[in-house]
Formats: structure tokens, C-alpha cells, sequence
């Protein structure tokens, strides 16, 4: 990692991944801005860990903005994300169209585009987007997410062009399925826990963190363009998971 690197920016910080993957950006001795909308979490959060709370929708990028204000950002990890209800498209809310693109591909970019400016002034800087493998191949009852993911993906590519000879990194990590809180509100009658990890071995978010962290750990000159990783009982495309059956 570059010895420059001293402030990072982590979205949806109060649960799973991003939960994890604060304490170990303050390991590595970087003050972080932990965003969330949880005032009670943030400030557990913030107690546990010596982040700085900011608490904001991930929408509101004028908000974030304003209180990063005067702030040298080095790192940023947009992991902030949202499947709304798992439904074939045509019975899907138009509503939930709107959250995941606004969540998942809009907020990304916009905060990417306050922050970007002074990375490549400074000629310091590792952007880091938490993608998704529905973003990568088809699943069911996903097509807005996936969507919304796949356009984070190839936003991800299109930036490395636009930052060639800055310095600046851009990592996009593509986890399978991973035990989160993810699921919670997509799965009705609070069945997410059952139907996808009972019985099965998902990643833990503490498993991303630590390929974050290996991700920024390299030299300056050598970028992680992109990190797919599945549980080792899952295959790609269509969701397919097995449940392990110790021997």
C-alpha cells in the first residue's frame, strides 16, 4: 500500500461488509469515515472501532460531501447496496427499480466524482466498489439488481481508462453469496436466514474484508482490477448453492 495513504471513506459502515471492513482499515492506522443511516450503530461503531460517524443516506451525496469538506480522502470503498424484493421484473415495485439503481450505481458515481478531483491532484488514491456476481451472470427474481451491479462493473473499467498515468487504483471485489443483511428485506416472512444459510457455508464479511485489505496491502504500481470469489459450494450464474454434508 502506498505509505501516503491516511484517510479512507467507507459506505453502508453500521452492517456486514462494511461493519468488517472498518476496524480493518483502522488496523492498518488510516482515520475512517464510516456513512450510515444508523445513528445508534454508527455511534456503537465509532466506539468499537475510533471511526469518524457520518450519518447519511448514501443518496444524499451533498450531505456526505459536506461533512468530508477539507478532507483528503485516499481511499474510498463504495459498499453500500440494497436488493429490494426478489420478484420476477414484471411483478417488481417500480419503486425498488428506482432504490437499486439509485443505491447501487447512481450514489457510486456521484461520490466517486466529489472524491475522484483530488486523488488525481494529489496522484494518491484507491477506489474500491463492492460488486456482486448477479452483476457478472444472470440469477432469477434479479434483474434490476443485476443490472444496477453490471453497471457498477463496467463503470469500474470504463474509470481505469479514464485514470490511466494518475496513480489512482480502482478494485472491484465480486462476492457470491455472502452472509449479510442483504437478503432481509428481499425474502418475505423473514425467511432469508433458512432459505440461504441454514446449512449452507456462505463468505463471512470478515473474508471481503481481508481481500480488501490484501487488495490496497500491494504496491501503488500494481492494481487489483477486479476479485471474484464464491463459497466453494457455490457456482456461478443461476444461483446455484449445495449444502455441505460433513463426511
Amino acid at each position: 500500500m502506498s505509505d501516503a495513504y491516511r484517510v479512507a471513506v467507507v459506505t453502508g459502515a453500521t452492517s456486514g461488509i462494511g461493519k468488517a471492513i472498518v476496524p480493518m482499515l483502522r488496523a492498518r492506522g488510516l482515520t475512517v469515515y464510516a456513512v450510515g443511516r444508523n445513528e445508534a450503530q454508527l455511534a456503537a461503531l465509532a466506539a468499537a472501532t475510533g471511526a469518524i460517524p457520518i450519518q447519511a443516506d448514501v443518496r444524499d451525496t451533498a450531505q456526505i460531501a459536506e461533512a468530508l469538506n477539507g478532507v483528503e480522502v485516499d481511499i474510498l470503498v463504495n459498499n453500500a447496496g440494497i436488493l429490494s424484493t426478489r420478484a420476477a421484473f414484471q411483478e417488481i415495485d417500480p419503486a425498488e427499480i428506482d432504490a437499486m439503481i439509485d443505491v447501487n450505481l447512481k450514489a457510486p458515481l456521484h461520490l466517486t466524482r466529489i472524491m475522484l478531483p483530488g486523488m488525481v491532484a494529489r496522484r494518491r488514491g484507491h477506489l474500491i466498489y463492492i460488486g456482486s456476481s448477479g452483476g457478472q451472470a444472470p440469477y432469477p427474481s434479479m434483474g434490476a439488481y443485476g443490472a444496477s451491479k453490471a453497471g457498477l462493473s463496467l463503470f469500474c473499467d470504463n474509470l481505469r481508462c479514464d485514470l490511466l498515468g494518475t496513480s489512482v487504483r480502482v478494485s472491484e471485489i465480486v462476492p457470491g453469496r455472502v452472509q449479510t443483511d442483504l437478503y432481509r428485506i428481499s425474502i418475505a416472512d423473514n425467511q432469508a436466514q433458512a432459505l440461504l444459510y441454514d446449512g449452507y457455508r456462505p463468505i463471512q464479511p470478515e473474508h471481503i474484508a481481508r481481500i480488501v485489505n490484501d487488495v490496497i496491502d500491494l504496491p501503488v504500481y500494481v492494481d487489483v482490477a477486479r476479485v471474484e470469489v464464491f463459497p466453494t459450494d457455490q457456482a456461478t450464474g443461476g444461483g446455484t448453492m449445495v449444502k455441505f454434508e460433513a463426511q
